[in-house]
């Protein structure tokens, strides 16, 4: 758990940046995201050095013999204009540069920016995110995730973030394995992916001392697709800083791109897809048409989940209060599609102050496993009348 103390530590952070003049909440968490990830570099070069001393043999490290200064331990004892010119000049570029490595955050590091306006700023920054204790994985989750509940306000197309008792109702009820595929085709920060693996973590601990359940849960569990470059970077940290180490989080839009080779192909969809109105027909996937004959976003996702889905596969999504009672055509034949040709498993209905302040809307959680042939007997509705917490 995090302490009071470090939550005032990052809230001394956020205060820096407002104070030098930085005030959108998501450009805040995108720069101490690269600085943190800056640190992330030197800790990794430190423990190649550790090693290859004790075995003699050379282990891969980011940082060469000419740019010892880049790393975090060298350039945070340098006078805030060195400091600045080192980090603008030399250490972006070589950030945007890692993207060939292969791992998954690097690949988002293609875009960085570096808008941090002053020296005293950034001497400031890495001073205080010096002074953070990132040698614990459950430490370095929960800090992340307090940072992240900072961006209070929505962002565009709709996104906003579940809260994450909602994320945890959601994962508990589905029960992830690890032998899933588990992904998110709207992922944002990636609180559903994070949320799944640490409940496995907690649940199957033998995911990560089976060394063939290890490479899966690291390399092929989780999945997590957006179109904001922005939330790919942080959404690959908030799992990186839960200990997932190179999970498949990718630029993608998923309802252009449709099901794009992916069809039947994952066991588990954990999602809130955005739900901000009508897509042009043009720029909307042919087969998801086919399927929803309207360009309604949250019939096109629930069109999309069940491409995506396995048979036998279930999946937890919240939609707006819409899907359940819309009149329209389309309206009607997805919830025939789901409730005569798939299994609906559960409707909980969640009250309406559960996304403020982001947003006002009457949603709802829909459970279903993709059958194929139907199989809805009885339905389990819940109406949510207060979570405790909105």
């Amino acid at each position: 758990m995090i302490t009071g103390e470090l939550k005032s530590k990052i809230d001394r952070v956020w205060d820096s940046f407002w104070s030098g003049g930085i005030s959108n909440p998501l450009e805040v968490i995108e720069q101490i995201t690269y600085l943190l990830f800056i640190r992330r570099l030197d800790d990794l070069d430190t423990l190649a050095e550790k090693k290859s001393r004790i075995s003699g043999t050379e282990e891969p490290r980011t940082f060469g013999p000419d740019q010892q200064h880049l790393r975090w331990s060298v350039f945070k004892n340098t006078a805030p204009a060195e400091m600045y010119a080192t980090v603008a000049e030399e250490v972006f570029p070589l950030l945007r540069r890692l993207g060939g490595d292969g791992s998954t955050y690097s690949e988002h590091m293609k875009g960085a920016r570096f808008t941090i306006p002053t020296p005293a700023l950034l001497s400031r920054v890495v001073d205080m995110l010096d002074g953070l204790p990132m040698d614990n994985r459950d430490e370095n989750g929960d800090l992340y995730e307090y940072m992240l509940s900072k961006i209070a306000s929505a962002g565009t197309n709709g996104q906003f973030r579940t809260p994450r008792h909602i994320i945890e109702l959601m994962v508990k009820m589905t029960a992830p394995t690890p032998a899933d595929e588990i992904c998110d085709p709207a992922c944002g920060t990636a609180g559903f992916l994070v949320a799944a693996s640490e409940y496995v973590r907690e649940t199957h601990p033998s995911a990560l001392t089976d060394a063939k359940q290890r490479q899966h849960f690291h390399n092929s569990m989780f999945h997590g697709y957006d179109f904001d470059s922005t939330m790919l970077r942080i959404g690959s940290m908030n799992m990186l800083l839960h200990g997932v180490e190179a999970p498949d989080i990718r630029y993608r839009d998923s309802l252009s791109e449709g099901v794009s080779g992916e069809a039947d192909k994952y066991t588990l969809i954990l999602a809130n897809p955005p739900f901000a109105g009508s897509l042009d027909y043009e720029s909307t996937s042919k087969d998801l048409l086919r399927v929803v004959k309207k360009k309604k976003t949250e019939l096109l996702f629930l069109a999309l989940f069940l491409r995506l889905l396995k048979a036998g596969g279930r999946a937890a999504v919240i939609v707006p209060d819409g899907v359940l009672f819309g009149s329209t055509k389309a309206h009607k034949d997805l919830r025939r599609m789901l409730v005569e040709d798939q299994k609906l498993d559960a409707v909980v209905k969640l009250p309406s102050g559960v996304f403020k302040p982001y947003a006002g809307v009457s949603t709802a959680i829909l459970f279903f496993t993709k059958t194929n042939d139907g199989g809805t007997d009885d339905v389990w509705f819940y109406d949510v009348k207060a979570d405790g917490f909105s």
